[in-house]
């Protein structure tokens, strides 16, 4: 398999360059943003991540590797050659992104893992940091592997990869009001990713763009973020700890015991419907805490 860097190793020293600026701003002006044992929080759970994948890192590219043996078109990596084909496989990466991303809000299994990045109730560029150490668990890589059987080599898609995840730094941030409408039309900025972190009830379950808020727009899931509602952020059951263990597999202890506990028809409903799904209706999904939202009623009242 042809070899490329990993563009986020290099990125690393301006991550930690912007974090620290952004902290001296915040603090200058609203010391709220920041709270030292969640910034900890984060930055422990980012280190857990990047062990977590270079544990796990090498079964995904074989898999990768193995399944580019039965690709449909021969892709080369060389940029002079290829140059649209590296521009065709960072869009297609970053709409299997948005699949990936929407599916780990409405699947409970891919949530699992991916509710660790939203369990802060604070939101900076340390946020960005606080990744899961449960994806290859939750199966998250299996959104990207159509792209190795279209032909892209494994290396470009690992790269693209990295680029995407890189440009998603820098959103995670109350330091930047709005950027121009243009690009606000297109891309994904600190602005819609608020939007996506947010727990009021407008706000739930939208936004869910890597680069391109396009996706969004296509699909149904945008909504812009309103000067007259501030977001909150977090999770609709905060978290409540900086308990870096139970950040990582909290919800997976609470699909453990619901399984447990559940009929035996419903058990593999607590995996795969939407979280917040019960089958007695005794808890809210996001959909019924919106539609609450819209007819003016308590959003926590247990269903009907």
């Amino acid at each position: 398999m042809d070899k490329l860097p990993d563009p986020v190793t290099y990125a690393i020293p301006a991550f930690i360059l912007l974090l620290i600026a952004e902290m001296v701003v915040a603090l200058r002006r609203d010391r709220s943003r920041y709270e030292a044992r969640d910034t900890l929080t984060s930055l422990l759970l980012g280190t857990g991540s990047q062990v977590a994948s270079a544990l796990v890192g090498g079964m995904v590219v074989a898999m990768a590797v193995w399944l580019h043996q039965y690709r449909l078109f021969d892709i080369g990596i060389d940029f002079q050659t290829w140059w649209w084909a590296w521009i065709l496989c960072f869009f297609l990466d970053d709409l299997a992104y948005y699949v990936f991303h929407r599916s780990a809000h409405r699947v409970r299994w891919f949530w699992a893992s991916h509710v660790i990045h939203h369990s802060s109730q604070h939101y900076n560029l340390s946020t960005a940091l606080r990744q899961t150490w449960t994806g290859f668990i939750s199966l998250g890589f299996l959104f990207r592997l159509p792209l190795f059987l279209i032909g892209f080599p494994p290396a470009m898609v690992f790269f693209c990869a990295g680029l995407n995840l890189i440009y998603q730094f820098w959103i995670h941030t109350e330091a930047i009001g709005r950027m121009p409408k243009w690009f606000e039309a297109v891309m994904n900025t600190p602005s819609h990713h608020r939007v996506h972190h947010g727990v009021n009830p407008r706000y739930l379950d939208a936004n869910y763009a890597g680069v391109f808020i396009i996706w969004d727009r296509m699909f149904g899931s945008f909504v812009a973020e309103r000067d007259d509602e501030p977001v909150r952020y977090g999770i609709v059951k905060q978290l409540g700890s900086f308990n870096i263990l139970w950040a990582a597999v909290h919800e997976w202890v609470g699909i453990a015991k619901d399984v447990w506990h559940a009929p035996w028809r419903h058990k593999l409903s607590y995996m795969w419907r939407e979280p917040g799904w019960s089958h007695d209706g005794s808890r809210a999904t996001s959909a019924m805490i919106k539609e609450r939202w819209a007819a003016g009623r308590p959003v926590e009242e247990p269903a009907e």
